[in-house]
C-alpha cells in the first residue's frame, strides 16, 4: 500500500483528502491519502516513525516553516519563501520538499485574470502570504502593502519576497487604526471570521475593484469575497489554489503528468457544497 496524508493543526477542515482521493480514483491508484492532526512541536517524531509505505504528505498551518529543518532536501520555490506545503519521502529516508503553493497561486491568478497588477494590498503575513506575494512577483508586482495585527510577526515574509529576483517593494502596517489603502489586487490570507468591516472599508472603500484573491475556501464567500462580487470584482478563490497546488502535489507523488484537474475540481465543489448544506440544516442555537 501506498500512503499519503495531509498534516496540520487543526487539520478537520482540510479539503485535501477529497482532492486527491478523487484523482487517485481518476488514476487508477489504490492510494490513501488522510487527515492527521500533528502540531508543530510533534513534527519531527511523526516524520521519524513513517515506514516505507508513505509517499508523500502535504503540509497546512503551523507546519509549513516548521518542517523546514527536517528537509534533506528543497526545491527553489521552499529555499526562497522559507516553507514548503509538500514532502516527498522516498525509501531511503530522504524527505524532499516543495512549495507548490507558489505555482499553485501562479495557476488560480493566471486562469482569473491576465492584467499586470502593479500594486497589491495583502492581509496577512504568514507562509501563504509570503507564496502568493511570490507568485504576484513572477507576474510584475512592483509594491504591496503587507497588513498584520503585529508587524513584528511579517518578518520572515518580508525576508522571503526579499529574496526574489523581482522583488517589490513591501511596506508593513499594523491593521489597527488603518488608514485607507488601494491596490490592483487585494489579497487575504486570514480567516473570515478576522475580516472585520473596518479592514474591509479600509482595503476596499472608495476605488474602482480590480481583482480579490481569498485563499479560504471554507466559508465562501468570505466577507471580502461577498464584498468584491457584489461589486462586480474579479475574485480568485481560495478553492482555486486549493486544487491548483493540489495538482502540482499529485503530479510530485505520482509522478504522473495527467492530473485529473477538473475531476479534483469538482470533487472539491462537491464536497463543499455538501458542508454547506449540512450547516444550513442545523438548529439554530437557543
Amino acid at each position: 500500500m501506498t500512503r499519503c496524508a495531509v498534516l496540520g493543526d487543526p487539520i478537520e477542515h482540510s479539503l485535501s483528502p477529497v482532492l486527491h482521493r478523487a484523482a487517485y480514483a481518476a488514476l487508477g491508484l489504490d492510494w490513501t491519502y488522510d487527515a492527521v492532526r500533528v502540531a508543530a512541536g510533534e513534527l519531527a517524531a511523526y516524520l521519524g516513525g513513517l515506514d516505507a509505505e508513505w509517499r508523500g504528505l502535504s503540509l497546512t498551518m503551523p507546519l509549513k516553516r516548521a518542517v523546514v529543518p527536517l528537509l534533506t532536501s528543497q526545491d527553489p520555490w521552499t529555499e526562497m519563501s522559507g516553507g514548503a506545503n509538500t514532502v516527498l519521502l522516498d525509501e531511503g529516508g530522504a524527505r524532499h520538499g516543495l512549495n507548490t503553493d507558489v505555482p499553485g497561486a501562479e495557476a488560480a491568478l493566471a486562469q482569473a485574470t491576465q492584467d499586470h497588477l502593479r500594486t497589491a494590498v495583502v492581509i496577512g503575513g504568514g507562509a501563504t502570504a509570503t507564496s502568493v506575494l511570490l507568485a504576484l512577483a513572477e507576474r510584475g508586482l512592483e509594491r504591496a502593502t503587507v497588513v498584520v495585527r503585529e508587524p513584528a510577526r511579517a518578518a520572515d515574509t518580508v525576508a522571503a519576497v526579499a529574496r526574489h529576483p523581482q522583488a517589490p517593494e513591501l511596506t508593513v502596517v499594523p491593521s489597527s487604526g488603518l488608514d485607507q489603502v488601494t491596490a490592483d489586487i487585494v489579497v487575504s490570507t486570514v480567516p473570515a471570521e478576522a475580516q472585520t468591516d473596518a479592514l474591509l472599508d479600509a482595503v476596499l472603500g472608495g476605488e474602482d475593484l480590480h481583482v480579490v484573491f481569498d485563499v479560504v475556501y471554507d466559508p465562501w464567500p468570505t466577507p471580502l469575497a461577498a464584498r468584491a462580487l457584489a461589486s462586480g470584482g474579479t475574485v480568485v478563490r481560495g478553492l482555486d489554489l486549493l486544487v491548483w497546488q493540489a495538482v502540482d502535489q499529485v503530479r510530485a507523488m505520482t509522478g504522473r503528468f495527467d492530473v485529473p484537474v477538473e475531476a479534483m475540481r469538482a470533487a472539491g465543489e462537491s464536497a463543499l457544497a455538501e458542508r454547506a448544506e449540512r450547516q444550513r440544516s442545523r438548529p439554530p442555537v437557543p
